[in-house]
């Protein structure tokens, strides 16, 4: 445990940060799952429409630092791809 009070604020602060970079995780997560399943079911209305907002969600939680752009990247080009096949 800290003893400085600056120390024991930083702890705070991590602790906060920790938790909303898990909830933005999650919720990146759970979109990419979303749209995996879709794709795998063939439902290629719904992929679609599913598409550009688990886009949108990958590339906040990546401008936020908590996954690393090139991650985000390869992961908007894996799903693009998956439901682009399905057009086909």
């Amino acid at each position: 445990m800290p003893n400085i009070k600056s120390a024991e604020k930083r702890v705070r602060k991590s602790l906060k940060q920790q938790d909303r970079n898990k909830a933005a995780r999650s919720r990146m997560r759970t979109a990419i799952k979303t749209l995996r399943q879709n794709v795998a079911s063939g439902d290629g209305e719904a992929a679609r429409e599913m598409l550009p907002k688990a886009v949108s969600i990958i590339d906040g939680t990546a401008r936020k630092g908590i996954i690393h752009r090139n991650a985000a990247a390869r992961t908007n080009s894996r799903l693009t791809k998956a439901v682009n096949a399905l057009e086909s």
